[in-house]
């Protein structure tokens, strides 16, 4: 069985919101959501800013006792599963939890759990730490939650490869639907990062702006941590035509290398080969491409370097590529951006709307690529990449087909 898969569903929440119409508004509009944070005390870390998610109030969407159940980053992953399974319209009798799949990404999971305990525990003196520490930290309790919330009782795990690790989710369960071995995926990726200690080891690694993402531009300074989660419903094309279903967009291949080459700086070689596998297993040429949402963290050795592979992997056509980071708008969501930049990916085939790359500058000649800088741009586009390429070595492209009525 070689099923066509579909994205019936997204939800998502991000710095710009707690829906998938605020994430897509804000990114239509060139609007960058990287503000102060207010999660940490000010002046506790050297950089100020972030993509943190603005109100997010547990009691909205949980009763007391499931909030304390649950890290931030679950509850995230639970609220944008909700939207995405509202707007997918799809209900799960006990028969299609059974063929039912859930694959999330989550490079960090329950940070904030684990910063309050190791805070209780060193700063305060406590002898003890709460009872939940471990069910709320553990990487799998989004995914696990989400499962109680449906009743699914099909494949439930979470991957866990840094910041590709939600483009490695997705790319699991479209083969697990394309190959009919589920009948139906809720994928995607969450991460709540913004807590005291995670921050501080990212202040040591040098590698966080002091004050915004200017990806691909010539005085970029590094990346901007964000926050958030996406969540997308994937089935075959054949079984949501039958159901009348609203279909937003297609997944149409994935693939997946590893740099073998450093522990944090990337691989042009690495990158290009996931990407070509994508497109390998689309079965599309590279010239049917007309965008690629970009790994593009804002870092002077992660964008040259992905310059390098798009252009390896593209040739002539680069010159006719529409390229652009939408991490310049929402932050870096380690294991949730897959995810988002998945969302971002659909929404720009749905609407024929490039989202920019935000805050650019000048032209860096080391990343001599059309990065859409700082405004909106219209473009009817068919066939898309998605790129995450992660710390390990560790690269996972999604290739995304516009979705047109057969």
């Amino acid at each position: 069985m070689n099923n066509r898969v579909v994205v019936t569903g997204i939800g998502t929440v991000s710095a710009f919101g707690n829906t998938f119409c605020d994430f897509w508004t804000g990114l239509a509009e060139g609007r960058s959501a990287i503000r102060a944070m207010k999660l940490v005390p000010p002046g506790s870390v050297r950089f100020p800013n972030g993509g943190e998610v603005p109100d997010f109030h547990a009691s909205s969407y949980f009763d007391e006792k499931e909030a304390m159940m649950l890290d931030r980053f679950a509850q995230f992953a639970s609220v944008a599963a909700r939207e995405a399974v509202q707007s997918s319209g799809i209900e799960f009798i006990p028969e299609l939890g059974e063929r039912t799949a859930i694959i999330l990404g989550s490079s960090g999971g329950g940070k904030t759990t684990e910063d309050e305990g190791f805070h209780s525990l060193y700063a305060l003196s406590q002898p003890r730490v709460s009872p939940l520490t471990i069910a709320r930290a553990m990487s799998n309790a989004g995914a696990s939650r989400i499962s109680f919330e449906y009743g699914i009782t099909g494949p439930v795990y979470t991957i866990s490869t840094a910041c590709s690790s939600a483009n490695h989710a997705i790319g699991q369960a479209f083969r697990m639907v394309r190959s009919g071995e589920v009948e139906v995926a809720i994928t995607g990726g969450s991460e709540a990062p913004f807590t005291l200690g995670f921050l501080k080891a990212w202040e040591a690694m040098r590698v966080v702006s002091p004050d915004t993402c200017r990806p691909f531009s010539r005085d970029r300074r590094g990346l901007i941590l964000g926050e958030g989660a996406g969540i997308l419903i994937l089935e075959p094309m054949d079984r949501a035509l039958a159901r009348g279903a609203s279909i937003l967009g297609e997944v149409a291949g994935f693939g997946m290398s590893s740099d073998a080459f450093h522990i944090t700086q990337p691989s042009p070689v690495g990158a290009a080969r996931a990407m070509r596998a994508a497109l390998a297993d689309a079965s599309i040429h590279a010239e049917a491409v007309g965008y690629v949402n970009a790994h593009g963290t804002g870092t002077t050795a992660n964008d040259s370097t992905e310059t390098e592979a798009i252009r390896s992997v593209f040739g002539e056509h680069t010159e006719k590529l529409l390229v652009s980071s939408t991490k310049s708008m929402h932050g870096h969501a380690l294991g949730a951006a897959g995810a988002l930049e998945a969302a971002a990916t659909i929404g720009a085939l749905r609407a024929g709307i490039i989202p920019p790359t935000a805050n650019f500058n000048e032209p860096d000649p080391a990343c001599d690529l059309d990065v859409v800088p700082n405004l909106p741009r219209a473009a009817e586009v068919q066939w898309a990449l998605s790129n995450s390429f992660a710390f390990g070595g560790l690269n996972a492209v999604l290739v995304f087909r516009k979705w047109l009525e057969p």
